[in-house]
């Protein structure tokens, strides 16, 4: 089969790769679509230093079943894939609670797993999740990073009462974003450096804020007040110092960006205004299949957060692309049996 291998930083190529073997309690997966995830650039870049020599990436996926070993699956269904997989035996586990897991492993990032990436894909039957009838391919693909923004507004308890502020438009901001409006938080702004992203967000029906531009007041202003909730969707000692600066005493701060390995932080501005800093990595079970069925749901909605559609053959040039800037997409999805598309349709 043909895959997309990454060989070092800013290298990859499309390559015959061995056909995958399921094995007992698996499932062979033609993969239909795949996001590329800011994690993969960052691996692509060597910044993150989690992609490494001959891996093949890619963990926001939507596939068409081929072979399930289990017989849990149709063939032919279509599916999605939750990339946690847990040990099985932990109280995490137990709890459907696989991202806690200390040995877990994550389908996209470990290098011995051949990922989403390639025309097929092998995945444990547990972590294939089936889309609902007539679910198009582009919202099946989204699922995984649309999870990952609503396992962070969940880690903040929101109400309704609450005020609620993103750091980062991108992806996974644009993932909080609208599942903060789907917990039911009523004021829900997104700062953002980028306009084009910044304008995606605004269809969306988000009001915007500019941290390049505008002083913490007139975030606040657009805010109406402080925010007792701030979700970083970046990452960075920068951007969680903007989510104390905004925030209100007693507020709820919510870490799921990695844009670096290690941040500074304020401790007095924690400890003295009584702030809560609460790491967010991924989702459980129960939430990857609850937007698995929103997302479906809301197919129309999710329409604008696809920039960009391409075949593998195009792959490498859209990595390239979009790590130096050149491309400014904001969701590209990669269709190994040709795109519906062709070519970086932005």
């Amino acid at each position: 089969m043909r895959a997309l291998v990454f060989h070092r930083p800013w290298e990859m190529a499309v390559e015959d790769r061995p056909e995958p073997e399921p094995g007992p309690s698996d499932c062979l997966l033609e993969i239909i679509a795949t996001g590329i995830c800011g994690s993969d650039l960052h691996g692509y870049t060597g910044e993150n230093g989690r992609r490494h020599p001959g891996q093949v990436m890619g963990h926001e996926t939507v596939a068409r079943v081929l072979d399930d070993r289990t017989g849990t699956h149709v063939t032919g269904g279509i599916v999605t894939v939750n990339p946690v997989i847990g040990c099985g035996h932990c109280p995490a586990c137990a709890a459907g609670a696989a991202q806690r897991c200390p040995d877990r492993k994550v389908i996209g990032v470990r290098a011995d797993i051949s990922s989403a990436f390639a025309e097929r894909m092998v995945a444990p039957t547990h972590n294939v999740v089936p889309l609902p009838a007539g679910t198009p391919a582009d919202v099946g693909s989204l699922v995984e990073p649309l999870a990952v923004g609503h396992h962070a507004v969940q880690r903040a308890d929101l109400t309704g009462d609450d005020t609620v502020l993103v750091v980062g438009g991108g992806p996974i901001g644009q993932a909080a974003a609208l599942a903060a409006r789907r917990l039911g938080g009523t004021t829900v702004v997104v700062a953002e450096l980028d306009a084009v992203r910044s304008d995606l967000l605004t269809r969306l029906g988000f009001d915007t804020a500019d941290p390049a531009t505008q002083s913490t007041d007139e975030i606040m202003a657009v805010l109406g007040g402080r925010a007792s909730v701030v979700v970083d969707a970046v990452g960075t000692s920068r951007t969680l110092q903007t989510a104390l600066d905004t925030s209100a005493l007693g507020a709820r701060i919510v870490l799921v960006g990695m844009a670096v390995p290690r941040v500074e932080i304020s401790a007095y501005a924690v400890s003295t205004e009584e702030r809560t800093i609460l790491g967010s990595f991924s989702y459980d079970e129960a939430g990857f299949r609850e937007t698995a069925e929103w997302a479906s749901a809301h197919a129309a909605e999710l329409e604008p957060l696809v920039d960009a559609r391409v075949d593998l053959a195009e792959a490498p040039e859209t990595f390239r692309s979009l790590a130096n800037g050149e491309l400014r997409a904001s969701k590209v999805l990669v269709y190994p049996s040709g795109s519906p598309v062709t070519g970086a349709d932005a």
